[in-house]
């Protein structure tokens, strides 16, 4: 089946046996446990909700599926899907590689929380270029973390190159996919061991539920995520997994949508007086241009810009749109605008966010799928309000 087809039906057969009610849409079971007939036979292999439940596997059945991957687990945030990792496959002592451009929750995580917590190295670098990767390997390191693109300035890496790093020093390969979604990047496709989202973000789509997801094809892998998924109580709940299947059944229609938008708008803001630098992949004139064409079937809808001006300016600029939210988070089908420093990247020190490029001005947006034109008439009003 193609993608689209597989985004509506994978994990979702009615079930249309006697004493099934050939429900089109998969039901939110809500039981924390299940009765069984024998001490010794658990009724279809339920026994507690934490380890195993209907509506989650039918999720994880679908996300695999969409990753191309063997196995699909779902999380109750981004953020819990990271931690699985680290607690699956580390131990302190151990050294990490990591994109030097990176969300910023998941930076206080892997410092605030795993390095001075439990003594885990990170070491961040500039992975647009693969040989900083490679050089960076210690006898310790265990794991490579990547995000391309990047949040919030759409750094690519390429996922092949250091897939075979990876690969010549034994060590695990793990790319956040959730800017791109499973439509139009798919990493194990190119080579890396595990694939993780934040579901908040495309894969839902509608800005009502927190998740996270890992793919794996790796037995082994799967299993010490699995076993700490249920040991550490990680999992998604039903009504979620619920909201994440429905919403991935439109993930395809609308990351063309996105996408079409945030080309029209980065087209826009690239010819304004007004503004310093548009950065999206899907731009002639982004560095990495010819990468993403590459490694990625789309461009995505997030893109971001600098202002000719400081932060009062930028602040003077979000504050004044009707139609996009000034608010964090991404990947949903409203417009969403926000000053990384200030909001999504706070955490991060200012000298660290300077070393990578990312300045008080700088403003990123998260494209909607409403009217292309509505959404450029509410920035020409803003801007003219700021000029």
């Amino acid at each position: 089946m193609k993608f689209e087809t597989r985004a509506i039906h994978v994990g979702e057969k009615p079930n249309l046996k006697e004493g099934g009610t050939g429900d089109v849409a998969m039901p939110v079971h809500l039981a924390t446990t299940y009765a069984r007939e024998k001490t010794d036979v658990p009724t279809a292999g339920y026994e507690y909700a934490r380890s195993k439940n209907p509506t989650r596997n039918a999720l994880e059945q679908r996300l695999a599926s969409l990753e191309n991957a063997r196995y699909g687990l779902a999380f109750a945030s981004g953020l819990a899907a990271e931690t699985t990792i680290f607690l699956s496959l580390l131990q302190s002592g151990n050294h990490v590689i990591a994109f030097d451009d990176l969300y910023g929750g998941s930076r206080r995580l892997f410092t605030r929380v795993f390095s001075d917590n439990f003594k885990v190295e990170v070491s961040y670098v500039d992975a647009r270029t693969s040989i900083n990767v490679e050089d960076a390997i210690k006898s310790n390191t265990k794991l490579i973390w990547l995000e391309t693109p990047t949040n919030p300035l759409l750094k690519l890496c390429d996922i092949e190159k250091i897939a075979v790093i990876g690969q010549q020093n034994n060590l695990i390969v793990v790319v956040d996919n959730t800017f791109m979604s499973s439509y139009f990047q798919q990493p194990l496709e190119l080579g890396a061991d595990i694939v993780m989202h934040s579901t908040t973000k495309y894969m839902n789509g509608h800005s009502d539920s927190i998740g996270g997801a890992l793919m794996v094809n790796q037995n082994e892998i799967y299993e010490k995520l699995k076993f700490t998924q249920k040991s550490a109580g990680t999992i998604l709940s039903p009504f979620d997994s619920y909201l994440v299947m429905r919403g991935i059944k439109t993930l395809a229609v609308r990351m063309e949508a996105h996408q079409k938008n945030a080309m029209k708008i980065a087209s826009f803001l690239d010819k304004h007086p007004m503004v310093k630098k548009v950065i999206y992949p899907g731009l002639e004139s982004f560095p990495q241009y010819e990468l993403a064409k590459k490694q990625m079937s789309g461009f995505g809808g997030m893109l971001s810009f600098e202002l000719n001006g400081d932060i009062k300016s930028a602040k003077r600029f979000v504050e004044n749109l009707q139609l996009f939210a000034l608010a964090e988070s991404l990947g949903g089908v409203e417009s969403l605008i926000e000053l990384p420093a200030i909001m999504t990247h706070a955490s991060v020190p200012k000298e660290e966010r300077e070393k990578i490029g990312l300045t008080d001005e700088l403003i990123r947006l998260s494209v909607g799928i409403e009217n292309g034109d509505d959404l450029i008439e509410d920035l020409e009003n803003a801007f003219r309000k700021f000029g």
